[in-house]
């Protein structure tokens, strides 16, 4: 049983602990110590400046519910912890908080008291097990061997793999924020959160013409810092003066064949960003309606072919569009005059109009008849306006069993795009001159029949 005359003691005793400890601070001089030596103090110095930020925490807390803070003139408690901690009114409103739910979660606060854990790995720990049950034990293991970093990533982690697709996808479009400030000397500062889907192929664009920039003031002699080309770099996006760079691509999306047939993921069915974490299937197909495709097979363990279900002609489609009809092989010729000479690649469903570069679509035309085949999928609204440019229409490109997925292209013999999954290609929005959209959209599929 502790006595209030015990606490007054042990609190006597770290206050003179304390004052003690900062005596013999004050005269510390590392360079009379081995740099091993120093190591050794400064490992003992982090775990007690932890518990010293611990204890200072929980004493703040326990004066501002006393109202202690108001003996020292201040109104707002978080103000108070501010002034004492050194920090923001917001970090110290948010150091309470933590401290009002130690309580709540003893393993965190004897881990925190004992100098384990920081206040901002305890913060994080603390968050995620409220929203994730039985997470505590395994993040404090995590926060005991690594740094906040660690933490933060093992945390959202879980949150993205524990939470359903469609409320974390919601819970992310509506958490996106933007706000701006001016600093002490008169910089524009500002700080924000986008859904991965947005933030994504911003972040990458930004960072291919920082990369660029740094390396031309590099070979100028300049000595900029990569922060200063990223600055540029989102100037030049932010007015359109960013090129589209050939081959790359500002959106990786990786979706099951069987989860896009069915409209949902199942276990094991990965719908996801490269680096943005799962999205919701139908938002998947809203990406992939100005994306190129690239369909992958494999068996679970090993990749076992890819297609590119661009626009350009292969050399192996082109081998089998040369040799004309089967089984006669008798060479090209206009699809509607039959004339053998001057004759044009043609998409018979335009690619405007989502249509795939596939043999089952590839027909050969002259000139003029390509000209008047032009003209007739102009007038039937398949390819827009000659001045407003392209008009996309969704879920085109043919795959087995009569469905119709959006930029998938079909493949040699008309069947489309057999269970294979889909990779990354580039994607060009058109009517786009400057700062046009690229994503690619990959699929995972298997040799296996449909599931049900």
């Amino acid at each position: 049983m502790v006595t209030a005359s015990n606490g007054a003691s042990n609190g006597a005793r770290i206050l003179e602990a304390a004052k003690a400890l900062r005596a013999e601070l004050a005269l510390f001089e590392p360079g009379s110590l081995r740099g091993v030596d120093c190591a050794r103090v400064a490992e003992e110095l982090s775990v007690t400046e932890k518990a010293c930020a611990a204890a200072r925490l929980v004493a703040g807390a326990r004066a501002v519910a006393d109202g202690a803070h108001k003996d020292a003139g201040f109104t707002d408690p978080a103000a108070w912890m501010a002034r004492q901690g050194g920090t923001t009114s917001s970090q110290a409103r948010q150091a309470l908080e933590l401290a009002r739910s130690l309580d709540a979660h003893p393993e965190t606060k004897h881990a925190l008291l004992s100098g384990a854990v920081s206040v901002l790995q305890a913060q994080e720990i603390t968050k995620a097990q409220s929203e994730i049950k039985g997470s505590e034990h395994d993040l404090l293991k995590v926060a005991r061997q690594g740094d906040l970093t660690r933490v933060r990533d093992e945390v959202r982690e879980r949150r993205l793999t524990g939470a359903p697709v469609d409320e974390l996808h919601r819970r992310q479009v509506a958490a996106r924020r933007f706000r701006h400030w001016r600093d002490g000397l008169g910089m524009v500062c500002f700080e924000g959160a986008l859904p991965p889907e947005t933030g994504i192929p911003l972040v990458n664009r930004i960072e291919r013409r920082a990369a660029r920039l740094y390396r031309d003031a590099k070979r100028r002699g300049l000595n900029e810092r990569f922060e200063a080309s990223a600055a540029d770099a989102l100037v030049a996006l932010s007015i359109g003066d960013e090129p589209c760079p050939k081959g790359a691509a500002d959106l990786v999306i990786v979706c099951d064949l069987y989860a896009w047939r069915r409209g949902h993921a199942h276990e094991s069915e990965p719908c996801h960003l490269i680096g943005g974490g799962p999205i919701p299937v139908d938002l998947a197909k809203e990406l992939a309606k100005d994306a190129f495709v690239k369909v992958v097979l494999h068996d679970g363990k090993d990749i076992q072919r890819v297609h590119h279900a661009g626009r350009k002609l292969t050399a192996h489609l082109r081998t089998a569009l040369d040799l004309g009809p089967v089984p006669a092989f008798s060479g090209r010729e206009c699809t509607d005059c039959t004339r053998r000479y001057g004759l044009e690649y043609d998409h018979d469903d335009p690619v405007a109009n989502r249509g795939p570069t596939s043999y089952a679509n590839m027909k050969s035309r002259c000139h003029a008849c390509h000209a008047e085949k032009t003209e007739r999928d102009r007038k039937a609204g398949l390819l827009g306006s000659r001045t407003t440019g392209w008009t996309r229409v969704p879920g085109r490109a043919a795959v087995p069993g009569g469905t119709r997925v959006p930029g998938r292209a079909a493949v040699p013999g008309g069947t489309g795009v057999p269970d294979r999954a889909t990779v990354p290609t580039r994607t060009k929005v058109p009517g786009r001159t400057k700062a046009t959209r690229q994503t690619r959209l990959s699929a995972t599929g298997d040799c296996e029949p449909d599931p049900p």
